[in-house]
């Protein structure tokens, strides 16, 4: 069991040496959707409409419908939109969903030629699973399988590690990790199986702490992604930042969150000196740099 200062050094921004991008890119800006199956025979993993009396209540009829509402309609508007963009995207996915009644999305996605991401064989935290280098094997043999492509990177359920997780995610195969979200820039991190990236992620953006824990009104997303994405933007001009946009289909893909997601995308899009791309592909142009 390591501490968090005995895999990674502190180093402060006005420290670092220039760091830089494709083609003169002075940001980058990456997409994470989060596919995730949710066992109705389970307590459910976030609630918006809460249980009568603080109880738990099983099966959990609202909420697990809320969340198959994004399988069922609010990816695909997720879907179409980045299309239209021809933009590719990383789908944080459940092992689960690839042989599940989600599989559907899992082929769409595997189409659309996103990356996948390693979200735990189901979507359970790390702490409380019975075996958690079992978890992490099965989540990684399974994407592998079903894309025929060894998946590089981790976010864990509810971004949730314990101490020893990142040696199990080194030791498995994964690469790099977004449960670290201390950083605007790449971070190198010591594990057991060889070093780790701890990916720039950008956690007060994601639709669900914003939307669902806080319970802002929808346009309060657009405004504090803009207000994000132009200070990012302005300070990148010195020394080049990264800007993660996280969102469940469940959440942002709901009608009337929908439309600000579109208008903060259009925004962005409209700097050409912007990257936009996998978080795979953030971690192999900043490994193809390390010494």
């Amino acid at each position: 069991m390591k501490r968090p200062e005995q895999r990674f050094e502190f180093c402060a921004m006005p420290q670092r040496k220039k760091w830089s991008l494709p083609d003169g890119k002075r940001m980058a800006v990456y997409t994470i959707v989060n596919i995730e199956d949710w066992d109705i025979e389970k307590p459910i993993a976030r609630e918006y409409v809460t249980s009568p009396a603080g109880v738990v209540t099983i099966p959990n009829i609202p909420n697990w419908s809320w969340h198959e509402y994004g399988m069922r309609v609010g990816i695909w508007r997720l879907m179409d939109f980045f299309k239209k963009h021809d933009l590719k995207v990383g789908a944080a996915t459940n092992a689960t969903v690839c042989s599940g009644h989600g599989e559907p999305v899992a082929a769409a996605m595997k189409e659309a030629g996103w990356e996948f991401i390693g979200h735990g064989a189901h979507q359970t935290a790390l702490h409380i699973v019975d075996d958690q280098r079992a978890n992490i094997r099965q989540a990684y043999e399974v994407l592998k399988e079903y894309t025929g492509v060894a998946p590089k990177g981790w976010l864990g359920p509810g971004l949730h590690e314990t101490l020893d997780t990142l040696d199990y995610l080194s030791e498995e195969g994964f690469k790099y990790v977004c449960d670290y979200p201390m950083d605007e820039q790449p971070v190198k991190m010591k594990a057991t199986g060889g070093d780790m990236m701890a990916m720039p992620y950008s956690m007060e953006l994601s639709d669900l702490p914003m939307m669902v824990v806080a319970g802002h009104q929808s346009h309060v997303w657009y405004d504090r992604a803009m207000d994000q994405f132009d200070t990012l933007y302005e300070e990148s001009a010195e020394n080049p930042r990264v800007l993660s946009m996280s969102v469940h289909p469940y959440i942002i893909g709901v009608p009337h969150r929908f439309k600000h997601f579109k208008a903060a995308y259009e925004h962005m899009l409209d700097h050409d000196d912007v990257w936009f791309c996998t978080p795979g592909e953030i971690y192999d142009w900043w490994a193809s740099q390390q010494s």
